[in-house]
């Protein structure tokens, strides 16, 4: 109660900095049913690494985390019932992925620019990577491409953003997990269940800014 009549106290809520990842997401499926989400990012609030989510055919999910910082912010945002620290690695050269981690090896083959990559180079950077323009196309994304959505709630209140600013098939895959033989290239089918969307059905690689918006503080 306050001391003084008219008087009251208030607090302000204050928006924390986003978080901005910046690089390229590969998701893919393969006959053995295994769906692997690949990140490899070049700029990031903690620079440069890489981290993998895998679906088993029976929908366990398991990350792949470099270190603990990682892991305990895709925790806090996305669903596991596994998480895994290790080296994990993926070395980009040209068209070429090799991605290895603990219990995993894959490399890929990445094609040509889908129409869709085509149509996202000609937006300005700017905005196609908006929170605005991300929350304002987001109820048509998944018209367009199947499963996937530029904007959703995560966990624990977080907001996040994709800004895709180009896109290009994935023509061959190869690999294992857990001693299985992944076999060869197929859709992500049924959809990847980490988050509130899924990659694009079709094994696609995604140039993009991954943006989190934490909820306000006291």
């Amino acid at each position: 109660m306050s001391s003084r009549s008219g008087q009251h106290s208030s607090r302000t809520r204050v928006d924390p900095e986003p978080l901005r990842f910046t690089g390229r997401i590969a998701g893919l499926g393969s006959t053995s049913g295994v769906r692997i989400v690949v990140g490899s990012w070049s700029s990031s609030p903690w620079g440069g690494f890489a981290d993998i989510m895998v679906e088993e055919p029976s929908g366990h999910r398991v990350l792949l985390a470099p270190d603990d910082r990682v892991s305990d912010l895709l925790q806090q945002t996305y669903v596991f019932d596994e998480v895994v620290i290790g080296d994990v690695q993926v070395i980009i050269d040209h068209d070429h992925w090799v991605v290895s981690a603990p219990d995993l090896t894959v490399t890929l083959t990445v094609g040509g620019r889908v129409a869709l990559g085509r149509l996202l180079r000609l937006l300005p950077r700017a905005v196609s990577t908006s929170p605005r323009w991300l929350t304002m196309i987001n109820p048509i994304a998944g018209l367009i491409m199947k499963g996937v959505q530029t904007r959703g709630t995560a966990r624990g209140g977080r907001t996040e953003y994709y800004g895709a600013y180009d896109l290009r098939r994935i023509t061959a895959a190869q690999g294992a997990w857990r001693d299985l033989d992944l076999g060869s290239l197929a859709p992500v089918d049924p959809p990847v269940r980490f988050g509130f969307g899924s990659s694009p059905r079709q094994p696609s690689v995604t140039d993009l800014v991954t943006t989190i918006r934490l909820p306000r503080t006291p």
